[in-house]
């Protein structure tokens, strides 16, 4: 069964609404800029790679029926880029992904606003390309830091649902599955949203991968147990120090990496990297509705009137880190000289 997050079919992007799987698939059709605002800020769909390429094609959506000048059509593209960069303010990719978009219109703004408009969708196509190509490659890289008989944990959700095609951190452990014998996986549930238990468990099964779904506060103890070669977690923001920030949990297993001496891999493409901030204390962290918390699948299960902290993220300081499996290949520290190199190259 092939998954796809989403599909632009010329007119409507089309996107997996990730809220109901594995139980039900439903198609979200986004028709405008609205909608795609929606779908990202609901986390209908979710994952940095992916929410980049549905805010690249929401601006080729928001703009395509725009009639005006060159001026006027140029200052509607800025306006539509930060709409959509506020539906969620921590995975990079984002606004990073609607800055090339514009960037490109810019660079042709002595053409029309019908030209233009073909370059907005040129430029949303080439993105989303070019996270299939990126992430191929990191799942190339990162199976080389791996080997037989190896038992990968991991958090959240990193493969196909998160990305185009092929994943991130989940990209690394298909192609090691694919490469090396007996490869196992340990999947933390990642509460609250559940994307762990409900996501990654649906595209291990898919691919046939021998896999253990696990509580999240289960992690140290299957650590302690020798029970762990090695973590591999993706990125929502990665800062130019190497300071990462991910899923909420996971700080909280680089501690327990660091600890019992396992290896701890971020894999991301350079997109997720921000050189504009000098460490993680500059990501913005998302808190979501305190509902995620005290309900599950839709029902309560706190007391009525309990306060709630629901950050989406959290930070890992880059000392806890052991490499960043890239799409340009493996950065090793120390990060702040080989990330900027990485770029320089």
């Amino acid at each position: 069964m092939e998954v796809r997050s989403l599909k632009f079919d010329g007119e409507v992007l089309h996107i997996l609404d990730q809220r109901f799987l594995p139980f039900e698939v439903i198609d979200v059709e986004c028709k405008n800029e609205k909608d795609v605002w929606d779908a990202i800020n609901k986390m209908k769909i979710r994952g940095a790679p992916a929410i980049g390429v549905a805010a690249s094609y929401g601006m080729y959506i928001g703009l395509r029926d725009f009639s005006g000048d060159t001026n006027a059509f140029i200052e509607k593209a800025k306006q539509l880029k930060s709409y959509l960069d506020s539906a969620r303010p921590t995975a990079v990719n984002l606004a990073w992904a609607t800055k090339r978009v514009l960037d490109k219109i810019l660079e042709n703004k002595d053409k029309s606003s019908e030209f233009l408009k073909e370059i907005a969708l040129k430029e949303a196509q080439l993105i989303e390309q070019e996270d299939a190509e990126r992430n191929f490659r990191i799942g190339e890289f990162g199976s080389e830091l791996f080997s037989e008989g190896d038992t990968i944990m991991t958090i959240c959700n990193t493969g196909e649902l998160a990305t185009v095609k092929y994943g991130t951190a989940f990209a690394v452990i298909k192609r090691s599955f694919e490469k090396y014998r007996d490869i196992k996986v340990i999947a933390l549930e990642t509460r609250p949203y559940l994307q762990g238990a409900r996501l990654t468990a649906f595209e291990l099964k898919e691919a046939n991968i021998p896999f253990k779904l696990i509580t999240d506060n289960m992690a140290a103890f299957l650590m302690q147990k020798g029970l762990v070669s090695g973590i591999v977690t993706g990125a929502d923001r990665i800062a130019s120090n190497g300071d990462t920030a991910n899923k909420v949990g996971t700080y909280m297993l680089a501690v327990l990496a660091y600890y019992h001496k396992i290896p701890f891999y971020v894999a991301a493409p350079i997109s997720t990297i921000d050189l504009t901030i000098d460490s993680g204390k500059e990501i913005p962290i998302e808190e979501r509705s305190p509902d995620e918390v005290t309900h599950c699948m839709g029902k309560r299960i706190a007391p009525e009137g309990v306060e709630v902290y629901n950050f989406s993220f959290d930070i890992t300081p880059h000392e806890l880190i052991t490499a960043i499996i890239s799409d340009k290949g493996i950065i090793h520290p120390p990060y702040k000289k080989n990330i900027k190199k990485l770029f320089e190259d």
